[in-house]
């Protein structure tokens, strides 16, 4: 559960980096207004890390936990999340391979033998590749936008994803995610602000 849990908010984390704009500075103006538009903007990006703030309220901790750290990716396959404070912790997935590095020790799964972990790790690669019809086979897709944001929610239609995971929101403006909303269905939530990029 620990493993699939991390899967899920690295799919989150790969999607929204692939969001930015390839150059940080560029202004470019544009205002998507449907899912293919984000998918146009999200298919320019080659490289990207920015460091983020993410709040996990979780059933059993009386408190909510505060993890920091950076994400970084790296087209066409390598997505990183390097949570470094309270505690340090690592995820990787590149190809066909997810790494998760702990204090505990490493953990390596092989993509394709676990259908839940392949099914998130195509909705990564349909969302970086820009390819809306894949993005839809595996999650019903509600876009809402103007001309101050929008918002993306995903809701997943493999039953065995829907099992861990209510919905995803995503919400930006123009071309810049800004805040990631991960809804598990024991209740359970992730909340990652993105800030400017690492230094």
């Amino acid at each position: 559960m620990t493993t699939l849990t991390a899967l899920f908010r690295l799919t989150v984390l790969c999607s929204l980096l692939s969001w930015l704009p390839a150059d940080a500075n560029q202004e470019t103006g544009a205002q998507p207004s449907d899912v293919p538009g984000l998918m146009e903007l999200m298919a320019k990006v080659t490289s990207r890390e920015d460091r983020f703030t993410e709040t996990r309220t979780v059933a059993m901790l009386t408190r909510p936990l505060v993890l920091k750290g950076t994400l970084a990716y790296a087209r066409p396959d390598r997505v990183e999340k390097h949570v470094i404070s309270p505690y340090e912790e690592h995820i990787l997935v590149q190809g066909d391979q997810l790494t998760l590095s702990t204090q505990e020790g490493t953990k390596r799964i092989a993509v394709n033998s676990h259908p839940l972990i392949r099914s998130f790790i195509e909705a990564i690669r349909a969302s970086l590749a820009g390819e809306v019809a894949v993005l839809r086979r595996l999650y019903h897709i509600k876009f809402e936008g103007n001309q101050q944001g929008w918002v993306l929610t995903l809701r997943p239609l493999d039953a065995q994803a829907a099992e861990y995971l209510t919905s995803i929101t995503l919400t930006g403006h123009g071309d810049r995610l800004t805040a990631v909303d991960i809804q598990e269905t024991g209740g359970d939530r992730s909340l990652m602000q993105i800030h400017e990029p690492a230094s």
